[in-house]
């Protein structure tokens, strides 16, 4: 019976270095796809953030005929820069004015540029 034992006895010990390392390496594979996750929400952050402060100056300008004021914006959508362009309709949209609003913002190391049109009829007093 002590012959069995001596020849098992360093056993218990591998096992238990083996699943340690494999444990370890599973772990190092999760910490590196949730760092991935984590860089790929805040991305999908910021361009949900730039569709909203365009949609809303759309919005604004459409409904009370004035742009969103900078502190406003700044104050709700931190980061992000808006530009509003204002050209003639063409075509079938003649007499309108197209209105074409561009979202910036930067999301770690990348940067995210919204652009969102509308055509809108516009009093001549603006």
């Amino acid at each position: 019976m002590n012959n069995k034992r001596k020849k098992y006895r360093g056993l218990m010990m591998t096992e238990l270095i083996v699943s340690m390392a494999v444990l370890g390496t599973i772990m190092i594979v999760f910490a590196i796809s949730l760092d991935g996750f984590r860089r790929l929400n805040h991305y999908h952050f910021t361009k949900q953030r730039c569709v909203s402060a365009a949609q809303a100056s759309l919005d604004s300008i459409a409904v009370t005929g004035k742009e969103l004021n900078k502190e406003d914006v700044n104050r709700m959508w931190p980061g992000i820069d808006i530009k509003i362009e204002e050209s003639d309709g063409t075509g079938q949209w003649k007499g309108l004015k197209l209105l074409t609003v561009s979202a910036s913002g930067a999301a770690r190391n990348k940067n995210v540029e919204i652009h969102l049109s509308r055509y809108i009829s516009i009093p001549k007093g603006r």
